[in-house]
């Protein structure tokens, strides 16, 4: 085992928001809104980290700790799958509001 193994989920999420952030700029402003955003991301996080913690306790799945740093907010969930319904719909939502600010007008 590497010895920054266990930074290879958080360094994943972190490229994410690197690459996206650019996108802030171009876009509405989806950090500059953050109770929009939280409205928009707590809902679904919110029905998914149900459904991992669920799955994780049945054993249908798991998550290796070999590349999470070991802390687990939620039963059986490091802090790097509870920050993934976080950061994935965020760098979503970034590319939408940016795809959307460039749409081009419809024809008549």
């Amino acid at each position: 085992m590497d010895s920054t193994d266990h930074l290879h989920y958080l360094l994943v999420l972190a490229a994410c928001l690197v690459v996206t952030l650019p996108l802030e700029f171009l876009g509405d402003g989806v950090y500059r809104k953050p109770r929009k955003l939280a409205r928009a991301i707590a809902p679904a996080a919110a029905v998914f980290l149900l459904w991992d913690v669920t799955a994780v306790a049945l054993d249908v799945w798991s998550i290796d700790p070999r590349y999470t740093l070991g802390f687990t907010p939620l039963p059986g969930l490091p802090l790097e799958e509870v920050l993934f319904f976080v950061v994935i719909p965020l760098c979503g939502l970034l590319t939408f509001e940016t795809a959307r600010r460039f749409e081009p007008e419809p024809l008549p």
